[in-house]
């Protein structure tokens, strides 16, 4: 939808009847947010002058005495709400500053627009394409408690093994644990939502390409199309939107939590990217599987800065639950041509115009905005700095004797481990003065007090091992 301007949007609202206008931006931790006003109320002046809001309810923006904030929406975005009663167009907002009418920086929608604006002055491409695979799971049910004398959780999904023994109403068909992978119905119980879900994205605007059951149990991934940096981070944040909302409408829930279940498999983000220049791909050359130099110096940049990436592109406690060995889970930091074990695969193709690289430590818990950025000033610090990764390696990771192992570079294997080393390596995010100081403290600050909220919490397993010592 992105031939909308301010005045065709008007157009569209008087044309189609719409009923109500929602203005959508996103905080610091990747949660959306909406403000919803009658459609009498927008006029050419609101896209001009934007929709003042509060911005001191927010974790890591405005304190109360400084808390007015302008959102200004993107009439590119425009698009109606698929879930909603009464007809309602939404439009994606970025922050301004009331004082300045400059962008806030600390909205995520805003950095990611400095980046694809730096990414042009450095003259290397005029484009960045990201493609995420986000893979989630559907439940029936799920309770917790962090209460004082009640710290624990319950999740329950239809074809768990753990439900294999029930009496009433067991039809038996199951994938068992990590055997989930795109089998057929009836042990895909989940076929017929994940069509739903797919129909309610093609809705909003966004072309589908597959669905299936992943490996864990209730686990499901809908592939979409790539998109330019910016576009697909809108589009990331539309997608969760679609998937939770038809998960609702079932009875059932959608969560992207990487690593909701313990002793399965956990659920990632990869995230396909290539650079365009003039409409040449610049990751296609005569190197390793196709590649050429850029497209190896931007995973040399992605490998080098990768445990400060790991706090945008793995941001929860939660991620490092999924971080771990022998749950196809990509922790070292590595490169090869249709491995999965390493964390950077280079795809096989049948067009080498469509070349690109698969980053595959990201989970869904990253604000996609700040995770997409954060790649690509990584790549553009490597292609400028002509890093080079080394040698691929094609063997698989999981199983090398651990002397070679202790060679390769891992992924960071806490959340604080990742926070400390983006407040010691964020030299590369504030080239172009995409990212600052105010912004990178601000976060670290946030992300902070989860990683010391959960490290206070005595863990069930802890009882399992300590209670009787």
């Amino acid at each position: 939808m992105s031939e909308f301007t301010a005045s065709s949007v008007l157009e569209f609202i008087a044309e189609e009847s719409v009923e109500y206008v929602d203005f959508r931006f996103t905080d610091l931790k990747g949660l959306e947010h909406h403000l919803t006003v009658p459609a009498h109320q927008v006029d050419e002046d609101v896209f001009e002058e934007g929709k003042m809001f509060d911005g001191s309810s927010f974790q890591g923006w405005k304190g109360v005495e400084d808390s007015d904030m302008i959102l200004m929406p993107d009439p590119k975005t425009a698009r109606i709400d698929p879930f909603y009663n009464r007809k309602t167009l939404m439009l994606y907002c970025d922050i301004v500053e009331p004082s300045t009418l400059q962008h806030y920086q600390r909205d995520p929608r805003s950095i990611a627009k400095l980046a694809q604006n730096y990414l042009i002055s450095t003259g290397i491409a005029d484009t960045a394409f990201f493609g995420p695979e986000n893979e989630f799971f559907v439940f029936e049910n799920v309770s917790y408690s962090t209460q004082m004398g009640n710290v624990g959780y319950v999740v329950d999904v239809e074809e768990a093994p753990w439900n294999s023994d029930q009496m009433e109403q067991n039809l038996a068909h199951r994938g068992g644990v990590k055997g989930g992978y795109s089998p057929l119905a009836p042990i895909d119980r989940l076929h017929e939502l994940r069509s739903e879900m797919c129909e309610m994205i093609e809705a909003l605007g966004i072309p589908t390409e597959v669905h299936h059951h992943e490996v864990a149990v209730g686990q499901c991934e809908i592939g979409v199309k790539f998109n330019t940096l910016v576009a697909k981070a809108d589009e990331t944040q539309l997608l969760k939107y679609a998937i939770k909302n038809t998960a609702h409408q079932y009875g059932k829930t959608a969560t992207f939590m990487p690593k909701p279940i313990h002793g399965d498999n956990g659920s990632g983000m990869h995230v396909h990217i290539s650079l365009m220049k003039d409409g040449k791909n610049l990751f296609t050359g005569e190197g390793y599987a196709g590649l050429s130099d850029t497209a190896l110096y931007f995973i040399g940049g992605v490998i080098k800065h990768a445990h400060a990436l790991n706090a945008f592109t793995n941001p929860s406690t939660n991620s490092y639950k999924r971080l771990v060995p022998h749950y196809e889970a990509p922790v070292m930091l590595a490169y090869s041509a249709k491995n999965r074990s390493a964390s950077i695969r280079i795809p096989y193709i049948n067009n080498p115009k469509a070349r690109r690289i698969e980053v595959r430590f990201p989970d869904s818990t990253a604000n996609p905005y700040l995770a997409f950025t954060a790649l690509l000033m990584a790549g553009l610090d490597g292609i400028q700095n002509k890093i080079h990764p080394g040698e691929a390696m094609d063997k698989d990771l999981y199983d090398l004797p651990k002397e070679v192992q202790q060679d390769i570079p891992q992924v960071c294997f806490s959340l604080k481990e990742a926070l400390d080393a983006l407040d010691a390596d964020r030299a590369f995010l504030k080239q172009g003065n995409v990212f600052n100081d105010d912004f990178i403290d601000a976060y670290i600050n946030l992300k902070m007090k989860e990683h010391e909220y959960v490290n206070l919490i005595p863990h069930p397993a802890e009882f399992e091992l300590y209670y009787a010592i």
